[in-house]
Protein backbone atom coordinates (compact mmCIF):
# COMPACT_ATOMS: atom_id res chain seq x y z
CA UNK A 1 0.00 0.00 0.00
CA UNK A 2 1.41 3.40 -1.01
CA UNK A 3 2.25 6.29 1.42
CA UNK A 4 0.03 8.27 -0.21
CA UNK A 5 -3.19 6.08 0.62
CA UNK A 6 -1.71 5.52 4.14
CA UNK A 7 -1.42 8.99 4.79
CA UNK A 8 -3.97 10.46 7.27
CA UNK A 9 -6.62 7.96 6.11
CA UNK A 10 -5.66 4.02 6.45
CA UNK A 11 -4.43 3.06 9.75
CA UNK A 12 -0.53 2.10 10.98
CA UNK A 13 0.67 -0.15 12.72
CA UNK A 14 0.92 2.64 15.46
CA UNK A 15 -2.41 3.76 15.18
CA UNK A 16 -4.55 3.67 18.50
CA UNK A 17 -6.40 0.19 19.42
CA UNK A 18 -8.80 2.01 22.01
CA UNK A 19 -12.15 3.14 20.60
CA UNK A 20 -12.31 6.90 20.46
CA UNK A 21 -14.05 9.24 22.73
CA UNK A 22 -16.34 9.67 19.25
CA UNK A 23 -16.86 6.17 18.90
CA UNK A 24 -18.54 5.38 22.20
CA UNK A 25 -20.89 8.47 21.47
CA UNK A 26 -21.83 7.00 18.58
CA UNK A 27 -22.83 3.99 20.82
CA UNK A 28 -24.84 6.08 22.72
CA UNK A 29 -27.40 6.88 20.37
CA UNK A 30 -27.08 2.58 19.55
CA UNK A 31 -28.34 2.47 23.27
CA UNK A 32 -31.22 4.68 22.60
CA UNK A 33 -31.91 2.72 19.47
CA UNK A 34 -32.30 -0.68 21.81
CA UNK A 35 -34.10 0.29 23.90
CA UNK A 36 -36.28 1.56 21.48
CA UNK A 37 -36.74 -2.11 19.87
CA UNK A 38 -36.80 -3.67 23.18
CA UNK A 39 -40.19 -1.57 24.21
CA UNK A 40 -42.00 -2.42 21.02
CA UNK A 41 -41.56 -5.84 21.52
CA UNK A 42 -42.71 -5.57 25.09
CA UNK A 43 -45.74 -3.71 23.10
CA UNK A 44 -46.38 -7.08 21.30
CA UNK A 45 -46.15 -9.11 24.18
CA UNK A 46 -48.75 -7.17 26.14
CA UNK A 47 -51.18 -5.32 23.94
CA UNK A 48 -51.37 -8.05 21.08
CA UNK A 49 -52.16 -5.24 18.58
CA UNK A 50 -49.59 -6.46 15.66
CA UNK A 51 -49.39 -10.19 17.07
CA UNK A 52 -46.25 -11.45 19.25
CA UNK A 53 -45.22 -13.18 15.96
CA UNK A 54 -45.58 -10.95 13.32
CA UNK A 55 -44.24 -7.81 15.89
CA UNK A 56 -41.15 -9.73 16.43
CA UNK A 57 -40.38 -10.03 12.56
CA UNK A 58 -40.76 -6.56 11.93
CA UNK A 59 -38.71 -5.68 15.01
CA UNK A 60 -36.27 -8.24 13.76
CA UNK A 61 -36.20 -6.12 10.22
CA UNK A 62 -35.51 -2.77 11.89
CA UNK A 63 -32.30 -4.25 13.90
CA UNK A 64 -31.02 -6.10 11.50
CA UNK A 65 -30.84 -2.33 9.47
CA UNK A 66 -29.86 -0.66 12.95
CA UNK A 67 -27.03 -3.44 12.97
CA UNK A 68 -25.87 -3.65 9.77
CA UNK A 69 -25.32 0.46 10.15
CA UNK A 70 -23.35 -0.06 12.80
CA UNK A 71 -21.48 -2.69 11.53
CA UNK A 72 -20.42 -1.18 8.48
CA UNK A 73 -19.20 2.01 10.70
CA UNK A 74 -17.09 -0.57 12.64
CA UNK A 75 -15.63 -2.21 10.19
CA UNK A 76 -14.70 1.27 8.23
CA UNK A 77 -13.02 2.58 11.85
CA UNK A 78 -11.03 -0.55 12.68
CA UNK A 79 -9.56 -0.30 9.33
CA UNK A 80 -9.26 3.14 8.88
CA UNK A 81 -8.07 6.04 11.11
CA UNK A 82 -10.72 7.37 13.60
CA UNK A 83 -9.13 10.50 14.38
CA UNK A 84 -8.70 11.05 10.71
CA UNK A 85 -11.38 14.46 9.92
CA UNK A 86 -13.38 11.89 6.90
CA UNK A 87 -13.64 9.31 9.51
CA UNK A 88 -14.80 11.79 12.53
CA UNK A 89 -17.33 13.59 9.81
CA UNK A 90 -18.89 9.92 8.63
CA UNK A 91 -19.42 8.99 12.35
CA UNK A 92 -21.07 11.72 13.07
CA UNK A 93 -22.86 11.56 9.90
CA UNK A 94 -24.20 7.70 11.59
CA UNK A 95 -25.21 9.25 14.88
CA UNK A 96 -27.48 11.70 13.41
CA UNK A 97 -28.98 8.79 11.28
CA UNK A 98 -29.13 6.33 13.57
CA UNK A 99 -30.45 8.88 16.18
CA UNK A 100 -33.61 9.51 13.12
CA UNK A 101 -33.92 5.62 12.69
CA UNK A 102 -34.17 4.90 16.39
CA UNK A 103 -37.22 7.22 17.02
CA UNK A 104 -39.06 5.94 14.19
CA UNK A 105 -38.87 2.28 15.46
CA UNK A 106 -42.11 2.46 17.40
CA UNK A 107 -44.35 2.70 14.26
CA UNK A 108 -41.11 1.80 11.96
CA UNK A 109 -43.88 -0.30 10.00
CA UNK A 110 -46.49 1.86 10.14
CA UNK A 111 -46.65 5.96 9.73
CA UNK A 112 -42.52 6.26 9.82
CA UNK A 113 -41.76 3.56 7.40
CA UNK A 114 -40.96 6.05 4.89
CA UNK A 115 -39.20 8.11 8.08
CA UNK A 116 -36.99 4.54 8.76
CA UNK A 117 -36.12 3.34 4.91
CA UNK A 118 -35.59 6.60 2.96
CA UNK A 119 -32.85 7.41 6.58
CA UNK A 120 -31.54 4.05 6.49
CA UNK A 121 -30.64 4.36 2.34
CA UNK A 122 -29.63 7.84 2.49
CA UNK A 123 -27.36 7.09 5.35
CA UNK A 124 -25.83 3.80 3.57
CA UNK A 125 -25.06 5.58 0.65
CA UNK A 126 -24.59 8.97 1.52
CA UNK A 127 -21.24 7.56 3.61
CA UNK A 128 -20.01 5.99 0.99
CA UNK A 129 -20.10 8.51 -1.52
CA UNK A 130 -19.08 10.91 1.18
CA UNK A 131 -16.17 8.67 2.00
CA UNK A 132 -14.72 8.43 -1.98
CA UNK A 133 -15.71 12.52 -2.87
CA UNK A 134 -13.69 13.77 0.82
CA UNK A 135 -10.85 10.71 0.25
CA UNK A 136 -10.02 11.63 -3.12
CA UNK A 137 -10.91 7.75 -4.28
CA UNK A 138 -8.57 6.54 -1.41
CA UNK A 139 -8.11 4.49 -0.15
CA UNK A 140 -9.90 1.62 -2.42
CA UNK A 141 -12.25 3.48 -5.13
CA UNK A 142 -13.19 -0.53 -6.07
CA UNK A 143 -14.74 -0.71 -2.47
CA UNK A 144 -16.55 2.21 -3.46
CA UNK A 145 -18.05 0.84 -6.17
CA UNK A 146 -18.34 -3.02 -4.69
CA UNK A 147 -20.45 -1.18 -1.96
CA UNK A 148 -22.81 0.88 -4.60
CA UNK A 149 -23.87 -1.56 -6.75
CA UNK A 150 -25.03 -3.97 -3.86
CA UNK A 151 -26.83 -1.29 -1.66
CA UNK A 152 -28.47 0.20 -5.31
CA UNK A 153 -29.83 -3.56 -5.24
CA UNK A 154 -31.32 -2.58 -2.10
CA UNK A 155 -32.41 0.35 -2.22
CA UNK A 156 -34.87 0.80 -4.21
CA UNK A 157 -36.83 -1.77 -2.09
CA UNK A 158 -36.27 -0.33 1.32
CA UNK A 159 -37.64 2.76 -0.09
CA UNK A 160 -40.61 1.40 -2.38
CA UNK A 161 -41.22 -0.59 1.03
CA UNK A 162 -41.35 2.40 3.04
CA UNK A 163 -43.83 4.59 0.78
CA UNK A 164 -46.22 1.47 0.24
CA UNK A 165 -49.40 2.07 1.76
CA UNK A 166 -50.05 -1.51 1.77
CA UNK A 167 -48.12 -2.95 5.13
CA UNK A 168 -48.51 -6.47 3.25
CA UNK A 169 -45.92 -5.60 0.65
CA UNK A 170 -43.47 -3.90 2.99
CA UNK A 171 -42.89 -6.50 4.81
CA UNK A 172 -41.44 -9.32 2.22
CA UNK A 173 -39.61 -6.29 -0.01
CA UNK A 174 -37.76 -5.16 3.11
CA UNK A 175 -36.92 -9.25 3.95
CA UNK A 176 -35.71 -8.93 0.22
CA UNK A 177 -34.24 -5.87 0.97
CA UNK A 178 -32.19 -6.77 4.26
CA UNK A 179 -31.25 -10.43 2.82
CA UNK A 180 -28.96 -8.35 -0.41
CA UNK A 181 -27.54 -6.24 2.65
CA UNK A 182 -26.36 -9.08 4.74
CA UNK A 183 -25.16 -11.14 1.47
CA UNK A 184 -23.28 -8.20 0.46
CA UNK A 185 -21.43 -7.74 4.04
CA UNK A 186 -20.61 -11.78 3.93
CA UNK A 187 -19.78 -12.03 0.91
CA UNK A 188 -17.33 -8.90 0.91
CA UNK A 189 -19.97 -6.95 -2.05
CA UNK A 190 -18.90 -9.32 -5.15
CA UNK A 191 -19.28 -7.25 -8.18
CA UNK A 192 -18.75 -8.37 -12.05
CA UNK A 193 -15.32 -7.82 -13.05
CA UNK A 194 -13.12 -6.18 -9.69
CA UNK A 195 -14.50 -9.40 -7.39
CA UNK A 196 -14.96 -9.62 -3.86
CA UNK A 197 -13.39 -7.70 -0.68
CA UNK A 198 -14.64 -7.17 2.74
CA UNK A 199 -13.67 -3.78 4.07
CA UNK A 200 -9.75 -3.66 5.26
CA UNK A 201 -8.85 -7.36 4.49
CA UNK A 202 -6.27 -8.13 6.63
CA UNK A 203 -5.45 -4.80 7.75
CA UNK A 204 -8.52 -4.80 10.26
CA UNK A 205 -7.09 -3.26 13.36
CA UNK A 206 -7.32 -6.85 15.94
CA UNK A 207 -7.82 -5.09 18.96
CA UNK A 208 -10.49 -2.08 17.97
CA UNK A 209 -12.00 -4.44 16.69
CA UNK A 210 -12.72 -6.99 19.23
CA UNK A 211 -13.27 -4.09 21.72
CA UNK A 212 -16.27 -2.48 19.99
CA UNK A 213 -17.78 -6.18 19.84
CA UNK A 214 -17.39 -6.49 23.35
CA UNK A 215 -18.50 -2.87 23.91
CA UNK A 216 -21.91 -3.24 21.70
CA UNK A 217 -22.64 -6.73 23.76
CA UNK A 218 -22.53 -4.65 27.00
CA UNK A 219 -24.54 -1.97 25.92
CA UNK A 220 -27.13 -4.56 25.15
CA UNK A 221 -26.85 -5.82 28.56
CA UNK A 222 -27.05 -2.42 29.56
CA UNK A 223 -29.86 -2.20 28.13
CA UNK A 224 -31.39 -5.24 29.60
CA UNK A 225 -30.98 -3.83 33.11
CA UNK A 226 -32.72 -0.76 31.99
CA UNK A 227 -35.46 -2.65 31.07
CA UNK A 228 -34.76 -4.33 34.50
CA UNK A 229 -34.87 -1.07 36.69
CA UNK A 230 -37.63 -0.04 34.78
CA UNK A 231 -40.20 -2.50 35.20
CA UNK A 232 -39.36 -3.14 38.87
CA UNK A 233 -39.30 0.76 39.79
CA UNK A 234 -42.87 1.11 38.05
CA UNK A 235 -44.24 -2.12 40.42
CA UNK A 236 -45.55 -1.96 44.12
CA UNK A 237 -42.52 -3.13 45.54
CA UNK A 238 -44.66 -7.14 46.34
CA UNK A 239 -42.19 -9.63 47.24
CA UNK A 240 -42.80 -11.92 44.15
CA UNK A 241 -41.99 -8.80 41.78
CA UNK A 242 -39.15 -8.11 44.37
CA UNK A 243 -38.48 -12.08 43.38
CA UNK A 244 -38.71 -11.28 40.15
CA UNK A 245 -36.27 -8.12 40.40
CA UNK A 246 -33.45 -10.67 41.60
CA UNK A 247 -33.78 -13.05 39.43
CA UNK A 248 -33.62 -11.10 36.65
CA UNK A 249 -30.40 -9.23 37.56
CA UNK A 250 -29.06 -12.54 38.86
CA UNK A 251 -29.67 -13.80 35.28
CA UNK A 252 -27.92 -10.86 33.52
CA UNK A 253 -25.13 -11.21 35.69
CA UNK A 254 -24.93 -14.94 34.25
CA UNK A 255 -25.21 -13.61 30.40
CA UNK A 256 -21.92 -11.13 31.14
CA UNK A 257 -20.24 -14.15 32.79
CA UNK A 258 -21.11 -16.62 29.93
CA UNK A 259 -19.64 -14.06 27.36
CA UNK A 260 -16.83 -12.88 28.74
CA UNK A 261 -15.65 -16.17 29.77
CA UNK A 262 -12.63 -17.10 27.70
CA UNK A 263 -13.96 -16.96 24.39
CA UNK A 264 -14.98 -13.54 25.09
CA UNK A 265 -12.17 -11.94 26.26
CA UNK A 266 -9.45 -13.05 23.37
CA UNK A 267 -11.74 -11.79 20.25
CA UNK A 268 -8.54 -9.67 19.51
CA UNK A 269 -6.19 -12.52 19.93
CA UNK A 270 -8.38 -14.86 17.67
CA UNK A 271 -8.45 -12.54 14.93
CA UNK A 272 -4.53 -11.90 14.88
CA UNK A 273 -4.18 -15.44 14.38
CA UNK A 274 -6.59 -15.92 12.20
CA UNK A 275 -5.04 -16.63 8.60
CA UNK A 276 -8.12 -15.07 7.27
CA UNK A 277 -8.92 -12.67 9.41
CA UNK A 278 -10.85 -10.48 7.05
CA UNK A 279 -13.21 -13.95 7.32
CA UNK A 280 -13.12 -14.19 10.88
CA UNK A 281 -13.79 -10.61 11.95
CA UNK A 282 -17.03 -10.62 10.02
CA UNK A 283 -18.49 -14.27 11.01
CA UNK A 284 -17.80 -12.43 14.69
CA UNK A 285 -20.28 -9.65 13.84
CA UNK A 286 -22.72 -12.42 12.79
CA UNK A 287 -22.41 -14.23 15.99
CA UNK A 288 -22.65 -10.71 18.25
CA UNK A 289 -25.63 -10.39 16.20
CA UNK A 290 -27.49 -13.64 17.34
CA UNK A 291 -26.26 -12.55 21.05
CA UNK A 292 -28.03 -9.45 21.47
CA UNK A 293 -30.86 -10.27 19.62
CA UNK A 294 -31.04 -12.74 22.75
CA UNK A 295 -30.17 -10.57 25.29
CA UNK A 296 -32.70 -8.01 23.93
CA UNK A 297 -35.45 -10.59 23.49
CA UNK A 298 -34.18 -12.18 27.69
CA UNK A 299 -34.73 -8.43 28.94
CA UNK A 300 -38.18 -8.55 27.18
CA UNK A 301 -38.98 -11.65 29.27
CA UNK A 302 -37.58 -9.90 32.44
CA UNK A 303 -40.50 -7.12 31.87
CA UNK A 304 -42.95 -10.08 31.84
CA UNK A 305 -41.79 -11.78 34.72
CA UNK A 306 -41.23 -8.73 36.91
CA UNK A 307 -44.72 -7.36 36.08
CA UNK A 308 -46.53 -10.37 36.29
CA UNK A 309 -44.73 -12.79 38.20
CA UNK A 310 -47.50 -15.15 39.88
CA UNK A 311 -50.05 -14.70 36.68
CA UNK A 312 -50.64 -16.68 33.97
CA UNK A 313 -48.42 -17.83 31.72
CA UNK A 314 -49.35 -17.08 28.03
CA UNK A 315 -47.78 -19.77 25.84
CA UNK A 316 -46.11 -16.69 23.46
CA UNK A 317 -43.88 -15.30 26.83
CA UNK A 318 -41.76 -18.27 26.22
CA UNK A 319 -40.41 -17.32 23.13
CA UNK A 320 -38.96 -14.54 25.47
CA UNK A 321 -38.30 -15.92 28.44
CA UNK A 322 -36.87 -19.76 27.36
CA UNK A 323 -36.31 -18.05 23.97
CA UNK A 324 -34.02 -15.24 24.80
CA UNK A 325 -31.32 -17.13 26.54
CA UNK A 326 -31.44 -20.12 23.79
CA UNK A 327 -30.79 -17.45 21.10
CA UNK A 328 -27.82 -15.83 23.30
CA UNK A 329 -26.70 -19.71 23.75
CA UNK A 330 -26.26 -20.61 20.15
CA UNK A 331 -24.55 -17.28 19.53
CA UNK A 332 -22.15 -18.00 21.79
CA UNK A 333 -21.23 -21.24 20.47
CA UNK A 334 -21.03 -19.73 17.27
CA UNK A 335 -18.28 -17.70 18.84
CA UNK A 336 -16.48 -20.24 20.49
CA UNK A 337 -16.29 -22.13 17.29
CA UNK A 338 -15.13 -19.07 15.53
CA UNK A 339 -12.63 -18.19 18.48
CA UNK A 340 -11.49 -22.36 19.81
CA UNK A 341 -12.78 -24.50 16.60
CA UNK A 342 -14.82 -26.42 19.43
CA UNK A 343 -18.28 -26.12 21.17
CA UNK A 344 -18.21 -26.87 24.62
CA UNK A 345 -20.82 -29.71 25.76
CA UNK A 346 -22.27 -27.46 27.91
CA UNK A 347 -23.62 -25.16 25.73
CA UNK A 348 -24.79 -27.94 23.38
CA UNK A 349 -26.70 -29.58 27.23
CA UNK A 350 -28.13 -25.94 27.74
CA UNK A 351 -29.12 -25.08 24.60
CA UNK A 352 -30.93 -29.08 24.46
CA UNK A 353 -32.10 -28.58 28.10
CA UNK A 354 -34.11 -25.29 26.89
CA UNK A 355 -35.86 -27.44 24.21
CA UNK A 356 -36.79 -30.02 26.22
CA UNK A 357 -37.83 -27.70 29.40
CA UNK A 358 -40.34 -25.78 26.85
CA UNK A 359 -43.34 -27.93 27.54
CA UNK A 360 -43.17 -28.60 31.39
CA UNK A 361 -42.63 -24.47 32.02
CA UNK A 362 -46.05 -24.09 29.98
CA UNK A 363 -48.07 -25.10 32.80
CA UNK A 364 -45.80 -22.78 35.19
CA UNK A 365 -45.98 -18.81 36.42
CA UNK A 366 -43.64 -16.36 34.41
CA UNK A 367 -41.57 -16.44 37.56
CA UNK A 368 -40.84 -20.16 37.96
CA UNK A 369 -40.24 -20.09 34.17
CA UNK A 370 -37.51 -17.13 34.45
CA UNK A 371 -36.04 -19.11 37.16
CA UNK A 372 -36.04 -22.42 35.16
CA UNK A 373 -34.19 -20.58 32.54
CA UNK A 374 -31.89 -18.91 35.09
CA UNK A 375 -31.19 -22.44 36.52
CA UNK A 376 -29.96 -23.57 32.95
CA UNK A 377 -27.44 -20.41 32.51
CA UNK A 378 -26.41 -21.27 36.09
CA UNK A 379 -25.10 -25.02 34.62
CA UNK A 380 -23.41 -23.44 31.94
CA UNK A 381 -21.42 -20.93 33.70
CA UNK A 382 -20.23 -23.42 36.51
CA UNK A 383 -19.58 -26.05 33.79
CA UNK A 384 -17.56 -23.21 32.12
CA UNK A 385 -15.41 -22.57 35.11
CA UNK A 386 -14.93 -26.16 35.79
CA UNK A 387 -13.63 -26.99 32.55
CA UNK A 388 -10.88 -23.65 33.09
CA UNK A 389 -9.69 -25.16 36.23
CA UNK A 390 -9.18 -28.36 34.96
CA UNK A 391 -7.43 -27.40 31.72
CA UNK A 392 -5.89 -24.39 32.63
CA UNK A 393 -5.83 -21.11 30.14
CA UNK A 394 -6.53 -21.92 26.55
CA UNK A 395 -5.07 -20.11 23.53
CA UNK A 396 -7.64 -19.34 20.42
CA UNK A 397 -7.17 -21.36 17.65
CA UNK A 398 -9.43 -20.02 15.31
CA UNK A 399 -10.84 -22.44 12.51
CA UNK A 400 -9.32 -20.33 9.41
Amino acid sequence: MSEQRHEGLVRDADSRQRATFLELFLDLVFVFALTRISARVISDFTDGGRGVVAGLGQALLLFLALWAVWSLTVWSTSWLDPEATIVQVVIVMTAVGAMTMAVAVPDGFGARAPLFAITYVSLQIGRVVYFHVAGHGRPDPRQTLRVLVWFGLSAPLWVIGGLADDGTIRGPLWIIAVLIDYAGLYLGWPTPRIGAQRIGGRAIAAGHLAERYQQFLLIAIGEAIFVIGLAFSGSDFHADQTAGFVLALATTVLLWRIYFHLAGKVLDAAVSRSRHADRLATEMAFAHLVMIAGIVLTGVGFELLITDPLGHLPAAWLIAILGGPVVFLAGRSALEYQVFARVSRSRLAGLLALGLLVPATMRLHPLTAGATAAVVLLAVAVADSRRSRRRGPERPTPPY
